[in-house]
């Protein structure tokens, strides 16, 4: 009989799992969360299963963001090189027979489903980066950071190959932000964003004469182009490449300063947004929620990112450091340059806002993320204690 008194709860087994989990941190997405959800059920009540499937994939990656919690830094490290040497390979494999769709060859068919392995790389880049660097600490040179650019480099032209802007960028934020925090010299920092800078203002100054019928630029694709110029001057084809931009501005506009209510969005209902449930979400939650409501979702994000830069500066060991702030660094990516495209402000690359968005396979690559971060915190506190 004092067997079955004495046989721990529920609660008592499972306390072990929950130890050390980042308070702050799990509070940013449940708030994050919360905002996608209510946003999606607005702009896709009409739109099939919209918001039950958006529900099922928050679900599904907060299993993964719970099980990846549970993997010791140590062990995640243990993953980087297998991971990334996978993650190229199916790259490579995607090059010489992946499935083109809509004029992208981005999939690849592995008998049980179709995969998109470009999305390995967001996590499999600052893993293999990070563990790079964790290798040549104390005898850092030069030339380890010239084999960190390779490693980068290989990876983002075959994504850009596919051709697949918007994961490249991501794909090359977070190897950057690694090669970043490992100590690359201000030195060789400044001048290529002076240059980026420089080459900005004179891509404004001279935007007429470049974004002429005939004009072809060198590297990029014309599709590629043909967004940069329309972010320039969305009323060049305002019915057709300037559309979205044009709608989105108005509909953010349009939501004044408390915004229009939420499920009383116009240009969100009348269907003016287009893609209104993944990549210009942001439009529909301006419309409904004002500025105030772009505030506080900016809040949001900002108090997501600086937690996740604390547990960056925490780490006990150089690999969680680079690793977490890596990871930090893709959700400001994805913030970032969503908001910014559907602003006006960047060209449209087709980057989903995180959390709010709709999408399956982003939202797993966040849940991961989020439990490297929740892996590397737990890590701290149980060594503390």
């Amino acid at each position: 009989m004092a067997a079955v008194f004495d046989k721990p709860s529920l609660w008592q087994r499972s306390a072990p799992l929950l130890r050390g989990f980042d308070g702050p941190l799990a509070f940013a997405v449940f708030l994050l969360a919360c905002a996608g959800l209510l946003t999606m059920y607005s702009s896709g009540f009409d739109h099939g299963t919209r918001f039950m499937d958006h529900s099922r994939n928050m679900l599904l990656a907060g299993t993964i963001m719970f099980l990846v919690a549970q993997v010791p830094p140590q062990r995640l490290m243990s993953f980087a090189v297998p991971l990334y040497v996978a993650g190229v390979a199916l790259l490579l494999a995607v090059a010489l027979f992946g499935i083109t769709r809509k004029g992208a060859t981005r999939w690849l068919n592995v008998g049980v489903t179709v995969i998109q392995p470009s999305e390995i790389l967001k996590i499999a880049m600052p893993l293999m980066l990070a563990w790079w660097f964790q290798k040549r600490e104390g005898q850092l040179r030069p030339l380890d950071f010239t084999v960190a650019g390779l490693l980068l480099v290989v990876p983002v032209g075959l994504i850009m190959k596919q051709p697949d802007l918007g994961t490249s960028l991501l794909v090359l934020a977070a190897g950057l932000s690694v090669i970043f925090f490992a100590g690359l010299s201000w030195k060789l920092i400044v001048p290529p964003v002076v240059l980026a800078l420089v080459g900005m203002v004179l891509l404004v100054v001279f935007e007429p004469r470049l974004c002429a019928d005939g004009v072809r630029w060198p590297v990029l694709h014309d599709y590629q182009q043909q967004r940069i110029c329309t972010l320039l001057d969305p009323t060049r084809d305002p019915l057709g490449k300037g559309f979205h931009i044009i709608q989105g501005m108005i509909a953010i506009g349009s939501g004044g300063l408390l915004g229009k209510g939420f499920m009383q969005g116009t240009q969100t209902h009348l269907e003016f947004i287009p893609e209104r449930t993944t990549d210009f979400i942001f439009a529909a939650f301006s419309e409904e929620f004002g500025l105030l409501g772009n505030l506080l979702l900016i809040a949001g994000f900002i108090f997501l990112i600086l937690r996740g830069l604390t547990i960056a500066l925490e780490a006990s060991t150089l690999f969680s450091r680079l690793l977490a702030g890596a990871v930090t660094l893709i959700f400001f990516t994805y913030a970032f340059v969503n908001m910014g495209m559907v602003s006006g402000m960047l060209p449209v690359v087709g980057v989903p806002l995180p959390f709010i968005s709709y999408g399956g396979t982003a939202m797993v690559t966040l849940g991961a993320g989020l439990g490297i971060l929740m892996s590397i915190a737990k890590a701290k506190r149980l060594v503390q204690t």
